[in-house]
């Protein structure tokens, strides 16, 4: 699934700190359901390392470190309701949290930098039966995520779009210098700005009429590049989260990847300014109509 496509943006709008929303269930300040400690959430995931030790020497060759499934957890949970209504309350806490396929928007709004977003689904749910619970208050609860994707975005997607380079269009007189002039036309030529911490993956779409769609990461030297077609109108679409290279029709792609390529889920957007090429085949004339576009959120460890 494209996860750009989910608006949790609006998600978002509202929450103020304290709260934790997971799906439609919200959790914190202002709710019946109250916590005192979060875990998980503002430490570093749990790190693969690709370090090798060395054969004749002290220490390890420096290798590569790869976050594992970030582990999230809600505990000291109090739950309080008027003694009526407690099980309505309690029944949607369930109804919330129950054992699921898929992963779903976790946002957690800690304090003034707003909330951030993962991608979760829920591994534990303890609410404690005791003396209290029959006059409405239910404390010592505890709420477990985890989520396979360890990083934490910014809710609202960005977007940039670039052409295909073109020399600029007539040339005419300016009217104040009287030199000649010619009117700017597309650079191929985007930066996107990932604001956070850590490599983000972005959607592309390619969009024809265009023959080897090429879009090149000038900041981390990474390109991707496919050996099709595209009639006009017709569209590329490439996840790299998911690896996938589709078509409209589904039809996947990946084996059209030219050897200049990188895989697909290598392709990502640094943190800071990403400078982007979108280009074609030299040997066929520019088209205003193909363009590259692309989609992402922000990345934060």
């Amino acid at each position: 699934m494209d996860r750009t496509t989910v608006d949790a943006a609006s998600m978002a709008e509202g929450m103020v700190p304290g709260q934790l929303r997971y799906g439609e269930l919200l959790l914190g300040t202002g709710t019946a359901y109250r916590w005192r400690k979060l875990t998980g959430w503002e430490e570093l995931p749990p790190q693969d390392s690709g370090n090798v030790p060395r054969s004749g020497d002290h220490g390890a060759h420096l290798g590569r470190l790869l976050a594992q499934v970030r582990t999230i957890g809600l505990d000291e949970v109090i739950v309080r309701a008027e003694a009526y209504r407690f099980g309505a309350v309690v029944d949607a806490l369930n109804a919330g949290t129950p054992i699921a396929l898929d992963e779903q928007p976790l946002l957690v709004h800690l304090d003034d930098r707003g909330p951030l977003l993962s991608w979760a689904r829920i591994i534990n749910r303890n609410v404690p039966v005791e003396l209290g619970y029959s006059v409405g208050t239910v404390t010592g609860g505890a709420l477990q995520w985890e989520a396979t994707d360890p990083r934490r975005y910014t809710p609202a997607v960005q977007e940039t779009e670039t052409g295909l380079p073109e020399p600029c269009l007539p040339w005419h007189t300016d009217p104040v210098t009287g030199a000649p002039r010619g009117i700017p036309a597309s650079t191929g030529e985007t930066t996107a700005y990932n604001v956070g911490t850590a490599p983000t993956h972005p959607v592309i779409t390619f969009r024809g009429p265009v023959d080897t769609p090429t879009l090149i990461n000038r900041t981390t030297g990474r390109q991707l590049q496919y050996r099709v077609a595209l009639e006009p109108g017709e569209e590329l679409t490439v996840d790299t989260f998911a690896g996938t290279a589709t078509l409209p029709t589904g039809e996947s792609l990946l084996s059209e990847a030219s050897v200049a390529s990188w895989p697909e889920q290598a392709f990502t957007l640094d943190p800071g300014e990403n400078e982007l090429a979108f280009r074609g085949a030299n040997n066929v004339p520019a088209d205003p109509r193909a363009a590259a576009s692309l989609r992402w959120r922000s990345a934060h460890w």
